[in-house]
C-alpha cells in the first residue's frame, strides 16, 4: 500500500512531502495507523548522516504510537483497535542467545531497525513520519489505557533507553543516582530512577532547568562548571548515568563513582573520548555502554510508567514539513522542554 510520510531525499535536505510503500499483511503481521511519532536526536544525526553514509530518500521516527488497524492471519498478540506502539526495532533473528534472551537489541546477526536498514524482505525499512506501518506482530509494545498515545510515543525510545540501564544496574532505594544532562533522554531518566526510589542528583552545566530538576524527582541540581562539585562530591554515586552527546572529560566523572560505582554512557558523541585506566582500577569502577531494551523489558517500562504516571514533558507539532525542519533545529538548539511529538492525523 502506499502512504503518505514526510522525509528527506539528500544529505542536508529539508523534510518532503513523501508517497512511501509498505508491504501487504504477512500472516504474522500488523498494521498500524500511527497517531503520533516522537523526534529523537537519533533522527536528526541520522538525517545529517552523522553517524555514517545514508541511504536517501529516508523516513526517520522510531517514537510510535497508533491504534491497531488490521493483523495478519496469524497473529494472536494484537488485535484491532488495541492501542500499540513500535519502537527501534522491527525484527531480529529471534533465533540467536541474545534474542532468545529477550535482548533483541543485541541480536547477533544484528536487529532490524525501523529505519534506515534492509529488512528480511531485502526492502529498506521506513519510519513512523508517516500515516501507516506494518511490523511483525513480536515488535509491537501494548500501549497502557492510561498512557495518551501522544505521551506514550517517546516512552519507546526516550523511555526505554533510560529505564533499561536504570533497571540492570539496579538503581533502587538506597542508591545515589546521578544524572548527565537534562534533556529529552536526562528529563526521563530523573522521573524513573526517582520513581524507583533512588536518590537522584543532576549534573548539568547550569542553573537554568535547576527547578525542572526538582519538579521531575531530583533531589539535588550541581551546576558542573563549578569546579568545586567535583571536589565536594568525589566519590558520592553509586551510578552515574550520562545522556548527552558531547566530548566529556570522562576521568573527571569517573572521580564522583563510589568504589565499584559504574557511569553508563547513553549518548553518542561524534569524537571519540579518552580515559586514564587509573580512573577505573583506584576504585574498581565500570565505564559501561547501554542501548535501548528487549521487547519485553520495553513492556515492562510502559507498565511502569502506567503504574507511576510517568510520561515525557513534550511539545506536539503538526505534520507540516517547516514544523518538522523548524523542530529539528531547536533540538540541535537544545530549545524544547523535552521532546517534539508529530500529530501524524495533521498529515495531508
Amino acid at each position: 500500500m502506499q502512504v503518505h510520510a514526510r522525509g528527506v531525499t539528500k544529505e542536508g535536505g529539508s523534510f518532503e512531502e513523501l508517497m512511501i510503500e509498505r508491504r501487504d499483511l504477512q500472516p504474522k503481521d500488523v498494521l498500524i495507523e500511527i497517531k503520533y511519532c516522537g523526534i529523537c536526536h537519533s533522527d536528526i544525526h541520522t538525517v545529517k548522516s552523522e553517524w555514517g553514509e545514508v541511504d536517501f530518500p529516508l523516513v526517520p521516527g522510531h517514537e510510535i504510537a497508533g491504534i491497531v488497524v488490521d493483523t495478519g492471519s496469524e497473529v494472536t498478540k494484537h488485535k484491532k483497535d488495541d492501542r500499540v506502539g513500535v519502537g527501534c526495532m522491527v525484527d531480529s533473528c529471534q533465533e540467536c542467545v541474545n534474542c532468545k534472551n529477550d535482548e533483541e537489541q543485541f541480536c547477533k546477526k544484528g536487529m532490524t531497525g525501523t529505519y534506515g536498514a534492509t529488512d528480511k524482505y531485502g526492502e529498506k525499512t521506513q519510519g513512523g513520519y508517516s500515516k501507516y506501518i506494518v511490523v511483525q506482530e513480536d515488535f509491537v509494545l501494548s500501549i497502557p489505557d492510561s498512557i495518551p498515545l501522544d505521551v506514550a510515543a517517546p516512552l519507546l525510545c526516550a523511555g526505554i533507553t533510560t529505564y533499561s540501564p536504570l533497571h540492570h544496574w539496579n538503581a533502587g532505594p538506597g542508591k545515589k543516582v546521578a544524572v548527565l544532562g537534562l534533556g529529552g533522554l536526562g528529563h526521563m531518566a530523573v522521573k524513573i530512577a526517582s520513581a524507583m526510589g533512588a536518590e537522584v542528583t543532576v549534573l548539568s552545566h547550569s542553573d537554568d532547568k535547576k527547578e525542572d530538576s526538582m519538579k521531575f524527582g531530583a533531589t539535588h541540581h550541581l551546576n558542573t562548571k563549578n569546579d568545586t562539585v567535583f571536589e565536594e562530591y568525589n566519590e558520592t554515586f553509586d551510578l552515574i548515568i550520562n545522556t548527552v552527546g558531547a566530548k566529556l572529560d570522562i576521568d573527571q566523572y569517573l572521580g564522583l563513582l563510589k568504589v565499584n560505582g559504574t557511569l553508563v554512557n547513553l549518548g553518542v558523541p561524534s569524537d571519540k573520548m579518552e580515559l586514564n585506566v587509573f580512573s577505573l582500577i583506584g576504585r574498581r569502577r565500570s565505564y559501561a555502554g547501554s542501548l535501548i531494551g528487549g521487547i519485553k523489558e520495553t513492556q515492562e517500562m510502559l507498565e511502569f510508567c502506567a503504574k507511576h504516571d510517568i510520561g515525557p514533558e513534550i511539545e506536539v507539532i503538526s505534520a507540516d514539513t517547516d514544523k518538522i525542519d523548524e523542530a529539528y533545529e531547536r533540538v540541535i538548539n537544545s530549545d524544547v522542554r523535552y521532546r517534539f511529538v508529530i500529530d501524524m492525523d495533521t498529515m495531508k
